[in-house]
């Protein structure tokens, strides 16, 4: 059983940054492949970046590439999302999840077992 709480939304103006964290219960986080979605009001909640198990491995969305940055601290039993140069179409509810995998592999926008309860960013213009 994995406890996901967000933290690190706000507000800011496009062309800023922010960085939105997520941490985890469980003595068992460094096996859980994490993932960043979002869900802005209206639309289906949509993939955003995901990180394997030892960080080695990521995937972004391609709307994202090149600004956002998801990484880990498993010491710390943490994943971040940094996002930079954000505008307004990135104003969401942003959401971290978890799934156990065996191997260290980055699981994209696949179900996840485990989800957070969201941190809400809104970009203003």
């Amino acid at each position: 059983q994995v406890q996901l709480v967000e933290s690190g939304g706000g507000l800011v103006q496009a062309g800023g940054s922010l960085r939105v964290s997520c941490s985890a219960s469980g003595r068992t986080f460094s096996r859980y492949a994490m993932g960043w979605f979002r869900q802005a009001p209206g639309k289906e909640r949509e993939f955003v970046a995901a990180i394997s198990w030892s960080g080695s491995k990521t995937y972004y969305k391609e709307s994202v590439k090149g600004r956002f940055t998801i990484s880990r601290d498993n010491a710390k039993n943490t994943v971040y999302l940094q996002m930079n140069s954000l505008n307004p179409e990135d104003t969401a509810v942003y959401y971290c999840a978890a799934k156990f995998t065996p191997l260290d592999v980055v699981l994209g926008s696949s179900d996840y077992d485990y989800w957070g309860q969201g941190t809400q960013v809104t970009v203003s213009s």
